[in-house]
């Protein structure tokens, strides 16, 4: 049986901008919209024009894409026509080959929160549809409460969706705009929008995350009968979210019965860059990628317990449900007190060290391992320190250079405005090559604004190691916590730093000690090793 039609819409550059504490420029929204492009996504919804100076920018500036590029809108207001109506007429000027717009389908919002009756809504439906359809547009109707208004009058939510088909709209959608339809539920209802009249190759379902559902909901939909699901990368969007497209793209490609029923426009060398598509996404936001999201997560394919790791070297089917490279993702095998040595063996091959089987560099390994985590260490995720650990304990560890002090003082000080202000020094010296080498530098950044101690050691650290300079110039810290492992007077702080390159590689490093500033410079330190093993090799 030849497969069908199922059609993708992203409303990650409207709905994800709703995000509590998301704003894209419009370069950003230009950027991500490009990498929705080359992933295969049908439409792309690209905000909302004459709503704010953003949207209208991008409009105007975005390039054609092969994607439906799609403005949003709403239906026009009671007491004019959709001709006149200047709301509506921003959106289609925005001259996009697909409108999208968003009406009432819930009787209680008709009446209290439009203030208009019934008749009047299903008015406004109709006629900006057919006005939409009339400029030589595709049509979309995003059936706001659409949910909620069935299970409260059946028959006038179906009116509304009916206005909008005889009106000529391609789309119709059905929104579960509070996010509390469980999946059952919105199976069983879209069946009987089905049955009531409105062809499911015209029906798209666009549901919330504030039950956790809303990944299964739109594929109940899609078992119902809906041939186009909207969503979000990395599940973007107000209060809990909307539908990751991230979780459902994988899933329809890779899962049955969807992957056997169901053809996209997502080929499967482009779902190999989903998990570089997401984290752009998360870099763009300027936001540490979510370590336990589905397919694409650092941790999705992390086994940690030694039964796992054993299991997965024989066959990785034991304990993944996909290929993680179908993704554009990798298998990883932690350390951490809970590893046996197939855990050890795996994630030092992986490091491109080879140890035998029964070498005794394993049991030290692993003892250090246990003894340092209960000093507070984790290696879970802090990959790269296992492996600086690693390579001390086997001997090979590269020398490339060695601290032999660093100070650092903060001073609080009235700048001229009078104002109370901190500034950080720090002060290294490294021995490279035989020749010790002091850097100095202050925690400022190029706008005057402190940003404390270990900023201050981080560039000092990196501000001249000989002939390793070239080589650390394009890494930066990206991500740095804190935590404290014991409390009391006798507390022991950890602190975990993510640092990135120019070759987009990203790793972790750890380090504990009573003192945060000495906890980070540990943390640095591996940081920076790590990083002349990868580019140097292992000869110093």
């Amino acid at each position: 049986m030849a497969k069908q039609r199922l059609y993708l819409y992203d409303t990650t550059l409207r709905d994800g901008q709703q995000t509590q504490g998301v704003q894209f420029s419009t370069g950003e929204k230009l950027r991500i919209a490009e990498a929705l492009d080359a992933l295969g996504i049908d439409y792309i919804e690209g905000g909302w024009p004459g709503a704010n100076p953003t949207d209208s920018a991008f409009f105007d500036t975005v390039e054609a894409t092969r994607a439906t590029m799609t403005a949003f809108g709403m239906t026009k207001r009671a007491g004019r026509s959709a001709e006149n109506d200047d709301v509506l007429a921003a959106v289609l000027n925005a001259g996009t080959p697909a409108v999208c717009l968003v009406g009432k389908t819930h009787d209680y919002h008709v009446t209290a929160a439009l203030g208009i009756t019934l008749e009047e809504n299903i008015e406004n439906i109709r006629a900006s549809l057919a006005h939409i359809v009339a400029q030589g547009r595709e049509a979309l109707f995003d059936a706001e409460h659409f949910f909620d208004g069935w299970k409260a009058n059946a028959s006038y939510a179906l009116d509304c969706l009916k206005a909008a088909l005889e009106a000529g709209a391609r789309w119709i959608v059905l929104c579960d705009t509070n996010g509390g339809t469980l999946p059952h539920e919105i199976h069983d209802i879209v069946k009987e929008v089905i049955a009531g009249g409105i062809p499911g190759a015209r029906l798209g379902i666009h549901t919330h995350n504030d039950t956790e559902n809303a990944v299964a909901g739109s594929l109940a939909a899609v078992d119902a009968g809906v041939r186009q699901v909207q969503g979000t990368l990395n599940g973007l969007g107000e209060r809990c979210g909307n539908a990751n497209l991230t979780s459902l793209i994988p899933t329809l490609l890779l899962k049955e019965p969807y992957a056997s029923a169901y053809e996209t426009g997502i080929a499967h060398a482009a779902l190999e860059g989903l998990t570089q598509t997401s984290r752009m996404l998360d870099e763009v936001l300027n936001r540490v990628p979510m370590r336990q999201a589905p397919y694409v997560g650092s941790s999705a394919f992390a086994h940690k317990a030694g039964l796992h790791a054993s299991a997965i070297l024989k066959d990785p089917t034991t304990y993944e449900h996909i290929d993680p490279g179908a993704v554009g993702n990798r298998r990883v095998i932690p350390m951490s007190n809970q590893a046996g040595q197939s855990n050890l063996r795996r994630r030092l091959a992986e490091a491109g060290l080879e140890v035998e089987k029964g070498d005794p560099a394993l049991a030290r390994i692993l003892e250090t391992i246990k003894a340092r985590e209960a000093e507070g260490y984790t290696y879970d995720t802090a990959q790269a320190s296992f492996e600086i650990l690693a390579r001390e304990a086997l001997g090979r560890l590269p020398d490339f250079f060695e601290v032999k002090r660093y100070r650092v003082t903060i001073e609080r000080r009235k700048n001229k405005y009078d104002k109370m202000v901190s500034l950080s020094e720090a002060v290294v010296v490294v021995k490279v090559d035989g020749v010790k080498k002091l850097s100095v530098s202050d925690s400022l950044d190029t706008d005057g604004h402190d940003r404390g101690p270990v900023n201050a050691l981080s560039k000092a650290l990196a501000k001249d190691l000989g002939p390793y300079q070239a080589v650390i110039d394009d890494m930066r810290l990206v991500d740095f916590k804190v935590r404290i492992t014991q409390g009391g007077t006798e507390a022991v702080t950890r602190v975990i730093i993510d640092s990135q390159d120019g070759a987009g590689r990203r790793w972790q490093t750890v380090g504990v000690s009573a003192n945060i500033v000495d906890a980070s410079f540990e943390a640095l330190l591996d940081a920076v090793r790590w990083k002349l093993i990868r580019d140097c090799g292992e000869t110093a």
